[in-house]
């Protein structure tokens, strides 16, 4: 007798534990794909507006003008958000009066670090949540297709005549959730390695650009603010 084995009849034939071991995943999968593509565009929103305000501060514009545009602005880039921090800090330290240079450049680099942890942990939200669906997916799929092996064998114990055409249904049902599991798990490992080598690059780029300020504001120390770079 023909046997029904499509992905669908196999989902609803099989046990209560493993359709909600299927669903969970399922759930699991379309919440990792949420994540994909919110940071697929948002990192590349942020390379954007990093690229933006790097050109327009290496175009030799007055950094108290840059300052004045950054504070006016509250959707800039990380980048722009990091100098605004250092520059207020740095303004803020001047008005007290304060003449050390070395005092004026730590005050500043606390604030760009400050600023660059806040930013940090912006971009990488929700990351983690892709590296747990990669990791725990394929034990959770495993578990339902153990379950539903289980159950399938425990349901043959009062048959007394077990052949493959009995047996093949209850592997498949169960086996389903295993492909569920990788169905979940596999996207969400390749997203979170690219997003986080993406990450890694951005966190290098404003690193950079917090020593490279440091060096302008040091120089800047000993002069009246407002100098150009």
């Amino acid at each position: 007798m023909n046997q029904d084995f499509s992905i669908f009849t196999l989902v609803t034939q099989a046990s209560l534990v493993v359709q909600l071991v299927m669903a969970g995943l399922m759930i699991a999968s379309l919440a990792s794909w949420t994540v994909i593509f919110s940071k697929l565009f948002g990192l590349a929103r942020i390379r954007r507006a990093n690229e933006v305000f790097e050109r327009e501060f290496w175009a030799g514009k007055n950094i108290n003008e840059l300052y004045a545009e950054a504070a006016k602005r509250s959707d800039g880039s990380p980048m722009e958000r990091i100098f605004a921090s250092g520059m207020r800090e740095f303004l803020k330290l001047r008005e007290r009066r304060v003449t050390d240079a070395g005092s004026l450049l730590d005050g500043a680099r606390r604030a760009m670090r400050a600023s660059f942890q806040r930013e940090m942990d912006a971009v990488e939200a929700n990351l983690s949540f892709l590296a747990t669906v990669g990791s725990v997916s394929p034990y959770v799929g495993l578990f339902g297709t153990v379950w539903g092996i289980m159950h399938a064998f425990v349901g043959l114990a009062n048959m007394t005549q077990v052949t493959l055409a009995t047996v093949a249904p209850g592997i498949a049902e169960a086996l389903v959730a295993t492909a569920i599991g990788l169905f979940a798990a596999i996207p969400a490992v390749i997203a979170y390695n690219r997003f986080a080598r993406d990450i890694d690059r951005i966190a290098i780029q404003l690193e950079t650009f917090i020593e490279e300020f440091s060096n302008i504001l040091q120089r800047n120390a000993g002069t009246p603010a407002g100098g150009s770079h």
